[in-house]
């Protein structure tokens, strides 16, 4: 049966770096959630303005599909996608909740704040961190990794714990 391992976490927390990394060990598809955001939705944010739940809705919607469509073509894949509240991943994985596997890269703000302060290029500001850590409800059934380890031992855990 076709699969998508959602990698989620708060920003700056190594969704796409862990995505890659992983979807590249396994052979899986990678795709990045932040690659479906409408240009709104990336110009607020780099605008340093955090997102609503409106303006939330429309991009699940449309990674729900896409996912979907692949699994439904018999595809598996890895999505990074931040699905900081349990109501977005009841939308992510509505109606293909047996084929979704929910890991979540989890970090304490300092951390994660110190990545996102020396990454370059990224339309996330670090000045929204904090509104991101106060929207995150961690999930309770889920695949819980710490980032305080480096991304090849979190694959390596990862393909240990997911296949």
């Amino acid at each position: 049966m076709s699969q998508v391992i959602y990698i989620m976490g708060v920003a700056g927390s190594g969704k796409s770096t862990i995505g890659r990394q992983f979807a590249e060990a396994t052979g899986l598809p990678f795709y990045d959630g932040d690659d479906f955001h409408p240009d709104a939705n990336v110009e607020k944010m780099a605008a340093g303005q955090p997102l609503t739940d409106e303006d939330r809705a429309d991009w699940l919607a449309a990674i729900h599909r896409f996912v979907v469509e692949k699994l439904e073509a018999g595809q598996s894949l890895v999505l990074a996608c931040s699905a900081l509240k349990a109501r977005y991943r009841a939308t992510l994985s509505a109606g293909i909740e047996a084929q979704a596997t929910w890991v979540y890269l989890e970090g304490s703000y300092d951390l994660v704040k110190s990545r996102m302060e020396a990454r370059k290029d990224h339309f996330m500001p670090p000045a929204l961190l904090q509104s991101q850590f106060d929207a995150l409800e961690p999930p309770a059934d889920a695949v819980v990794l710490s980032i305080d380890a480096a991304p090849e031992v979190l694959v390596a855990r990862l393909r240990e714990r997911v296949l």
